[in-house]
């Protein structure tokens, strides 16, 4: 299995988080990648690879051209205005606002494209966005292509939480959904999205959510204990075209791996179901029993069998990296995942 792996992700490389109503370090940040490499080193599965530049066309279909606008002008903007530190969300249009205009002033502007406010644009960061798009579909043009039947795209920043138009949960660009549609332009008459990152992939299901040639599934922690908080409840089905395609696994606090698999072993049949062309794996490692921002049970000997029974499915799979916090096992955890999936 090859690894795609850039280190331009270094880009971003934000100073402030907000949580807990303080502004603290990341946990999402470069050494998370540092780890990962190291247990790579230690237990190598295959070559690591720089990615390819497949441009922004794809890009340009899954987001909004505003929004990359935006994206791509933050920071300037923001230095422009003399105002210090990196710019957090301090106000949004509200339910009340059922129409909202853009604003022209940096500060309205960050609002209006944030998801939430623990995410801050650091300088850099579009640059690594942008680089972590490529080695998402340079993964996905190895799986289109039939040069390799798994594929690692070691993407940071993450994206499943990047919306058409809205950024937050660290990500700016959605990597699996860019990857998906290329894999729609570049032979796949249908793809399956597996999101088993803790966090539910909100951004990935809106962006698919009335589309029949993209199934979405995500198993992740209650929405109503824990991120988005909006999205990922199971009555969220999909709309139009897309009813039926989008599948949600919400699990409580204190879920461990034997019920968290039991939902796993639905989401599968339910692909064997389908019957895509390919996968795409949102990975993320925060499903840890001691990840820091999360809540489920996951040991991690159970990631050998997680990968294991994704692989029972015999497709072309892309495995996209998402989250992940508790570095110190996050390389432990990552890797077991993979060999799994070899296996």
């Amino acid at each position: 299995m090859d690894i795609i792996y850039t280190e331009d992700h270094r880009l971003r490389a934000a100073k402030t988080e907000l949580y807990g109503g303080e502004l603290v370090s990341p946990f999402e940040c470069p050494e998370r990648m540092d780890f990962i490499l190291e247990a790579l080193k230690e237990r190598p599965i295959g070559m690591i690879k720089a990615p390819n530049n497949y441009g922004d066309a794809i890009i340009n279909q899954i987001h909004d051209a505003g929004y990359l606008s935006f994206l791509d002008t933050a920071w300037d903007e923001w230095e422009a205005t003399g105002m210090k530190g990196e710019p957090i969300p301090t106000v949004w249009p509200s339910r009340s606002m059922p129409a909202p205009h853009i604003p022209a002033f940096i500060e309205g502007k960050i609002g209006y494209y944030a998801l939430a406010g623990e995410t801050s644009i650091s300088k850099g960061t579009i640059e690594a966005a942008h680089a972590s798009a490529q080695v998402a579909l340079t993964g996905a043009d190895a799986i289109a292509s039939g040069q390799a039947g798994h594929i690692f795209s070691l993407c940071r920043p993450p994206g499943h939480h990047a919306s058409r138009d809205q950024y937050g949960g660290y990500c700016f660009i959605n990597n699996a959904a860019i990857a998906a549609q290329y894999m729609r332009e570049n032979g796949a008459a249908k793809v399956a999205i597996l999101d088993v990152d803790f966090h539910h992939g909100n951004g990935t299901q809106a962006i698919f959510y009335d589309r029949d040639d993209v199934l979405f599934l995500s198993l992740h922690g209650d929405p109503s204990h824990a991120f988005p908080h909006f999205l990922g409840h199971a009555d969220e089905k999909g709309h139009g075209k897309g009813e039926g395609h989008n599948i949600n696994y919400p699990m409580a606090p204190g879920t461990a791996y034997s019920a968290w698999a039991e939902a796993l072993d639905h989401a599968l049949a339910s692909i064997r179901r389908y019957a895509p062309d390919s996968l795409v794996v949102s990975f993320g490692a925060d499903t840890f029993e001691h990840d820091p921002i999360s809540f489920f049970k996951c040991k991690s000997d159970d990631y050998f069998d997680m990968g294991a029974r994704i692989n029972a499915l015999g497709l072309p799979t892309l495995t996209v990296m998402e989250g992940g916090y508790a570095v110190k096992d996050i390389g432990t955890n990552t890797v077991n995942f993979l060999i799994g999936l070899e296996r």
